[in-house]
């Protein structure tokens, strides 16, 4: 009986070797996700104030500035950043786009840039 006890002496270890792996994939995986998620909220808050100031004042210079400026104070590279202006008649909307760079999971391929994208539309006010 006691051969059979000493020969499983490593299990735990192996056990513990395979599990760790696993769990800290979904750790980072996990706190990537609220990553992108935040980025994705600070981008459709940075399009809203951009399509109100533009609502409200008409002028495309000073919205695109808020936008920009929504978007550097939390942080982000506005190097791969792209706000787009869209007018028609009494309407206007902002897109904002972000390629949003995931810091653990670029060494996989099509995981290194996710692409996050936010459209807001108002009626003009003036």
């Amino acid at each position: 009986m006691r051969s059979i006890l000493k020969d499983r002496r490593g299990q735990n270890l192996v056990e513990f070797a395979l599990v760790v792996p696993l769990l800290l994939v979904l750790l980072i995986g996990i706190a990537e996700f609220g990553r992108a998620w935040m980025t994705k909220n600070i981008v459709t808050g940075a399009a809203r104030e951009a399509v109100r100031m533009y609502a409200v004042k008409n002028d495309t210079a000073a919205s695109d500035a808020r936008a920009v400026n929504i978007l550097s104070s939390a942080g982000l590279d506005l190097g791969r950043a792209t706000v787009t202006p869209n007018l028609i008649d009494n309407t206007v909307s902002y897109t904002i786009s972000y390629n949003f760079p995931t810091v653990i999971l670029g060494f996989i391929p099509g995981l290194d840039n996710i692409p996050l994208s936010s459209t807001t539309t108002m009626r003009k006010e003036y």
